[in-house]
């Protein structure tokens, strides 16, 4: 792109998560990747770029910038790795992603119950559904990305919940912590549940097991124990990235044709078994997109109208 719109294009960009794509003269995909903050993110690219010469080989290549605007980093990292599994760019090393996907399992049994991390689902179905009857059997929740911070999330939820120490038959260590930690077994069924409303992100449930890890992290700070509150934030921080929103991949999702509009341009997006795949721009007439708008789920129709005003914004400051 020449100097002059790329200032305007980049001021154009949100300040928010999503995933970007950079095209050739050609408008071919030439490399495509997420950001946290996608304004800061791209312009990086047109910064100091040292030793990165695989990057100062590309970026005099790109010609057109896209972004689709996203709900939470968690989100543009799935979008980024289904993406790059359909198709990778020529500027891309890997395809599809580096995190792994993981799942949390909440097993319970007549005696017990206890998180775990899986890498593939199993029991009683994905999050929201309801558990196995009487109380016994798996529930899984996810999918998550990142099995460092799912296993940080778990140890979250039993560091605010006390679940290991809410069984039946537990030996004289356990015993002690249940007392100290004023854990009963009678407690197992509302401890159970309470952190399965968390990890579908029940705003009650997930603030009630924050709250109790802030001031789990506040009492281990002011008691100069640096290294164990360090370890609760990144708990925190661990559990609102699982319970973040994200919609582009849910496991047995249907398939869905989702189309926005604005100002003369389409933005078309494909999932497929409920996993966002494809992402195509192009201009059209508002007559000729409104079958697509039409056809377009009520769930993504929020989704699909940010991205057609990015895209729109976009196009207008390379235009300019």
């Amino acid at each position: 792109m020449r100097s002059e719109p790329i200032g305007r294009v980049i001021a154009a960009l949100p300040g928010e998560p999503g995933v970007y794509r950079f095209r050739d003269d050609r408008g071919r995909a030439i490399y495509l990747g997420r950001a946290t903050d996608l304004r800061h993110r791209v312009a990086s690219y047109w910064g100091d770029l040292g030793d990165r010469r695989h990057l100062r080989r590309m970026v005099p290549q790109v010609t057109r910038i896209e972004a689709l605007p996203c709900d939470s980093v968690h989100e543009a990292t799935w979008l980024e790795r289904n993406l790059l599994e359909t198709s990778k760019p020529r500027w891309n090393r890997v395809r599809g992603g580096l995190e792994v996907p993981t799942y949390v399992t909440l097993t319970r049994t007549a005696t017990a119950a206890r998180l775990g991390v899986v890498h593939s689902p199993v029991g009683a179905g994905v999050p929201g559904a309801p558990g196995a009857p009487d109380g016994t059997g798996v529930r899984t929740f996810g999918p998550y990305l990142g099995g460092t911070r799912s296993r940080l999330a778990v140890d979250g939820l039993d560091r605010a919940l006390g679940l290991a120490y809410a069984g039946d038959r537990l030996g004289g260590f356990d015993r002690d912590m249940a007392r100290v930690r004023g854990v009963s077994a009678l407690e197992r069924t509302a401890r159970a549940e309470l952190a399965a409303a968390a990890l579908v992100g029940e705003p009650a449930a997930l603030a009630q097991v924050t709250q109790c890890l802030v001031a789990r992290r506040d009492e281990a700070a002011a008691a100069l124990a640096f290294e164990v509150a360090a370890k609760i934030q990144a708990e925190i921080a661990a559990l609102a990235w699982l319970t973040a929103p994200q919609r582009v991949t849910v496991d047995g999702g249907p398939d869905a044709d989702v189309a926005g509009w604005c100002d003369g341009i389409l933005v078309r997006l494909e999932v497929h078994g409920g996993r966002l795949t494809r992402w195509q721009e192009r201009s059209v007439t508002r007559a000729s997109a409104a079958p697509l708008l039409e056809a377009t789920p009520p769930t993504w129709a929020d989704f699909a109208e940010r991205a057609a005003r990015q895209a729109a914004a976009l196009r207008a400051a390379a235009a300019r």
